[in-house]
């Protein structure tokens, strides 16, 4: 995930996953105990299909998915020149976050260095679908566009502050900067507070492995700082995401402040 993002001209250099005793038994043809349900709803939430994106079930991962598609095949097969404008366009720059911000904080995440077929792309397509299919799309969106946003201004900004204090050339301005690979760390680790920690752990240790293993090479140190603390956001988004979670569980009455029986 680290190497995804691509970042050229970057300052410093570098190219920037049975009833118990006194229980009552279910009566004869019961749809079961509460426990066996969570077992089926378990078992749903594992099933291969559950993992792909689908336009009914996991919709903005799926779109998304799709407008990444459209963006790799363009950086393919267009004009060299006509994919460079584009990208330096979309690129979240300081020169652009000046002048603007808003285009090129959504532009820079229409692009995926690397292609859509890489290893990275696809992983990003699991853990998206993931999170969506507990907190819903809306929530999902604003998990990534909230990492994505953050890391981006706190990578940024230094840079702005720096050629203003004489520190950096003024080129350090107009570096291309774009990629989703900020909002990926960020869906990443808000989802690990989702599981159950023999999961949780892994995905943590293996996604901050590779985070800290790309900043201490020392390449792209801004750009490695920034996965760092998209993931951070992420992982401060815990308390939400648990109470929207836990929110689309609830029978559709309760959500409605509906009083059960």
């Amino acid at each position: 995930m680290p190497r995804q993002r691509c970042t050229r001209g970057h300052p410093y250099g570098g190219v920037r996953p049975e009833a118990g005793a006194g229980e009552a038994a279910p009566a004869a043809g019961s749809r079961g105990t509460p426990v066996a349900g969570r077992c089926r709803s378990a078992a749903r939430g594992m099933r291969p299909r559950r993992l792909l994106p689908t336009p009914a079930g996991t919709p903005f991962t799926f779109w998304y998915t799709a407008v990444l598609c459209a963006t790799a095949l363009i950086a393919e097969r267009a004009d060299p020149a006509l994919v460079h404008a584009l990208l330096q366009g979309s690129s979240t720059d300081v020169a652009h976050l000046v002048r603007t911000p808003e285009l090129v904080l959504v532009g820079s995440a229409l692009w995926v260095a690397g292609g859509v077929a890489s290893p990275f792309t696809a992983g990003f397509v699991l853990v998206l679908t993931a999170l969506e299919r507990r907190v819903g799309g809306l929530r999902t969106a604003g998990v990534f566009l909230l990492g994505h946003v953050v890391a981006t201004l706190a990578t940024e900004v230094p840079v702005g502050l720096a050629v203003l204090a004489g520190g950096l050339p003024g080129s350090s301005l107009h570096r291309l900067d774009y990629g989703i690979s900020f909002g990926a760390a960020a869906v990443c680790g808000a989802l690990a507070g989702l599981l159950p920690l023999w999961l949780r752990l892994p995905l943590l240790t293996a996604v901050g492995g590779m985070l800290l293993e790309d900043l201490l090479a020392f390449t792209d140190p801004m750009t490695g700082w920034g996965h760092l603390i998209a993931l951070l956001v992420g992982i401060a988004t815990w308390p939400a995401v648990r109470r929207w979670h836990a929110a689309r569980r609830l029978p559709a009455g309760a959500r409605r402040g509906a009083p059960q029986a």
